[in-house]
């Protein structure tokens, strides 16, 4: 057991809640199956990093956004990836707003601070929360009432978490345990993720702030640099496997926690390098649809460019390429006529004509497609 169940009242009436061992208290025991597995992992995601070049950030920036939109999707947060795209250069709605604050969320923790917080969580909570009805006082700060998952109350939940007052401090304890480097990045990845969870320390967005500590730490550790691997997108994909497994990181034998999780990160390794073969071959394919044109022709310079603005106006092209907008608006066409671009018309936020954007359709589906399976 890493840790014991507390009795509390609820309006009255007895509940449990599961009160877990700090880390620093925890004697961690693996067995060598489960290193060997870790290690496995850790070599696939540091192989996947490898696959894209330095200078390829916008494929990386798909990617990422990819990963932003799984991880709000297992929350039951859904749109169209086209107005994920389309949240991020104009008002496309809250959910696709909501997801695009994840997207933006997980960019930060993934390119942001080498030393985690309790700040520093909080600050990520309030991003991912700007468009959650969660109460004011509750956004970018720890609950002060008792969590439930599952169920109507602690009294029929699947799992209780710690009572509030457990909270800061084992928070503490998770956040000095994230910053030094325990085990190999896998396993320091799948534990701090375990244990956020347990604690389940907010009113909302713990999954989803979950999901973001292990791009985190695995970036911290150096294990990617550039491609976020997508975790996020095989935790959903296995739903029982997730839930069973967090059951015996608190409760049973974490070895089956630490294969479970690193057979994710492998299986994520492998996705990355599948993406970034599609997204090239793509990418290919376009450029050689163009060429017939001059390899400085705004048409053609756009098209690397693709993965990092999939949704494109003319003045946002001309500004990118520092061309006039008169050059954009014809490379714009050219786009659509051999079928690379789409025309999406977005209605004005007040009165006035629709404003016209063009999309990548080809590479939005792509990236839809691979992140619901």
């Amino acid at each position: 057991m890493s840790g014991q169940w507390e009795a509390f009242m609820w309006r009255d009436r007895p509940a449990r809640a599961w009160a877990p061992d700090a880390l620093a208290a925890r004697d961690f025991n693996f067995s060598e199956a489960a290193i060997r597995r870790a290690e496995q992992a850790t070599a696939a995601l540091t192989n996947a990093d490898g696959l894209l070049p330095t200078n390829w950030e916008p494929l990386a920036r798909l990617l990422l956004r990819t990963e932003g939109i799984a991880s709000s999707s297992i929350e039951g947060v859904q749109a169209p990836l086209l107005d994920v795209a389309l949240a991020e250069v104009a008002d496309a709605g809250q959910s696709a707003g909501w997801i695009a604050d994840n997207l933006h969320t997980v960019a930060d923790a993934l390119t942001g601070p080498q030393h985690l917080t309790v700040d520093t969580l909080h600050r990520w909570h309030r991003s991912l929360m700007s468009f959650s009805a969660l109460e004011p006082a509750m956004i970018g700060a720890f609950r002060t009432a008792p969590s439930w998952i599952g169920g109507t109350s602690p009294l029929d939940a699947a799992f209780v978490p710690p009572t509030a007052e457990h909270v800061p401090a084992l928070i503490d304890d998770l956040v000095a345990f994230a910053n030094a480097d325990h085990f190999d990045p896998v396993t320091q990845a799948a534990i701090v993720h375990g244990q956020f969870e347990t604690i389940h320390p907010y009113g909302d967005g713990n999954g989803r702030l979950g999901r973001i500590l292990i791009g985190w730490v695995l970036m911290r550790r150096g294990l990617v640099t550039k491609l976020p691997p997508p975790i996020s997108v095989l935790i959903g994909r296995d739903p029982g496997g997730y839930i069973s497994g967090l059951h015996l990181f608190r409760e049973g034998p974490i070895d089956q926690w630490i294969n479970w999780f690193a057979g994710i990160a492998s299986s994520a390794a492998t996705h990355s390098a599948d993406m970034v073969g599609a997204v090239t071959a793509q990418l290919d394919t376009w450029h050689e649809a163009l060429r017939d044109l001059r390899s400085d022709a705004a048409a053609a310079r756009i098209i690397n460019l693709l993965p990092q603005v999939p949704v494109l106006t003319s003045a946002s092209m001309a500004e990118l390429l520092s061309v006039s907008d008169r050059a954009a608006r014809e490379a714009l066409r050219v786009l659509e006529e051999r079928g690379i671009l789409e025309r999406v018309d977005v209605a004005p936020k007040g009165r006035g004509r629709p404003i016209v954007h063009y999309a990548a359709s080809t590479l939005l589906d792509a990236t839809a497609g691979w992140a619901q399976g």
